[in-house]
């Protein structure tokens, strides 16, 4: 068992995110049976999910002329433009059949503002919207998270690098995570993550 102040946290394995999906990462499925296998070492586990209205300002579907993985520019700062994804009851947002759900005892949902993205399982994409998370973790006591899920250059990148600035001590199995890698975005935000101090792990 891990220390009982280190959580972790499993970020937005969806259907959606896995091979068939409609965003889906390459090998996304792959980890799933790692994560199985290290829930029960964790005292607090928390599962993210995606969880969009079909409006979401972020699905290039929703603004003319624009194609996914376009950028655009949202009030607070750039934003990829998706394609839709992981819609509130729909089948692509429920969590991938073979994720063991039952030892979770918090589950997030995250990106249901139609204005706003939030990549991150802490803040939204304006770094100031809290979800939550922060305070239900300090208390219980955890000081510690380790991150695993989907996408390492995305969900995964952006919650561990908000739980750095909020003083917890980040680590992120890259094993048990995979990336989109959007021109350049996982090694980036690997460097953004060795930066802020979280321990990249195999």
């Amino acid at each position: 068992m891990k220390p009982a102040n280190t959580a972790l946290i499993v970020i937005d394995v969806q259907n959606d995110f896995c091979p068939g999906g409609a965003l889906a990462v390459a090998g996304g499925d792959e980890i799933i049976s790692r994560i199985n296998g290290l829930m029960d070492d964790f005292a607090t586990v928390v599962l993210t999910q995606d969880w969009h209205p079909a409006n979401h300002a972020s699905f290039a579907a929703n603004h003319p002329e624009a194609t996914p993985f376009s950028l655009t520019t949202m009030p607070y700062g750039p934003q990829v433009l998706w394609p839709t994804h992981c819609v509130q009851g729909t089948e692509g947002a429920a969590f991938h059949a073979d994720l063991r759900t039952d030892p979770a005892q918090l589950i997030v949902r995250k990106g249901f503002r139609p204005e706003i993205d939030s990549y991150s399982a802490f803040f939204e994409n304006d770094q100031a919207t809290p979800t939550g998370l922060e305070g239900y973790l300090r208390n219980r006591g955890v000081t510690a998270v380790t991150l695993v899920g989907l996408a390492t250059d995305y969900c995964v990148a952006y919650s561990a690098l908000d739980a750095a600035r909020l003083g917890f001590a980040v680590t992120v199995l890259e094993g048990a995570c995979r990336a989109i890698d959007l021109n350049g975005s996982l090694a980036e935000a690997r460097d953004r993550m060795r930066a802020a101090g979280v321990a990249l792990e195999a």
